[in-house]
């Protein structure tokens, strides 16, 4: 994108410029989708223990991302892999204490982003605004369906 400022460009672009801001703001500050925060919560949601497989589908990502994130998450002492007895070729990975604490602090301060994130907007603003952006959603659902979103 070029150094134009937002409020120069036309809406269309301004509204996917913020929007392009929001996705990157939100992977950054809640997670994202299949690093290790987000693979440490899904475990701590599940009990603290899944098999790799499982946590693997759960998180919607290949198997070779998800093995460099539990080796992280390993050599950080955060989790544990152990060959499962029932099925010799799968590994059950386990939240160590450390990691379940982990865990709780990345929920915590999940949960607090999530107070703050819209703080700025009244009640009924979020509500139009999740009325906004469902029917925008639904849109590029069909666009996508379509083969219009390259």
């Amino acid at each position: 994108m070029t150094d134009t400022p937002a409020t120069s460009l036309p809406l269309p672009r301004h509204v996917l410029h913020d929007l392009g801001f929001f996705g990157h703001y939100l992977h950054l500050h809640a997670g994202g989708r299949s690093g290790q925060q987000h693979i440490l919560v899904k475990l701590h949601k599940s009990g603290g223990h899944m098999t790799q497989r499982d946590l693997q589908e759960a998180a919607g990502i290949s198997s070779a991302s998800i093995s460099e994130v539990l080796s992280k998450l390993e050599c950080a002492g955060l989790i544990t892999r152990t060959r499962s007895d029932e099925d010799r070729r799968q590994l059950d990975i386990a939240l160590t204490q450390e990691g379940t604490t982990r865990a709780e602090e990345l929920i915590e301060r999940r949960r607090e982003f999530e107070r703050q994130c819209l703080s700025c907007l009244s009640e009924q603003e979020q509500e139009q605004l999740v009325t906004l952006l469902d029917r925008l959603a639904e849109h590029w659902r069909g666009l996508e369906g379509e083969g219009a979103c390259a």
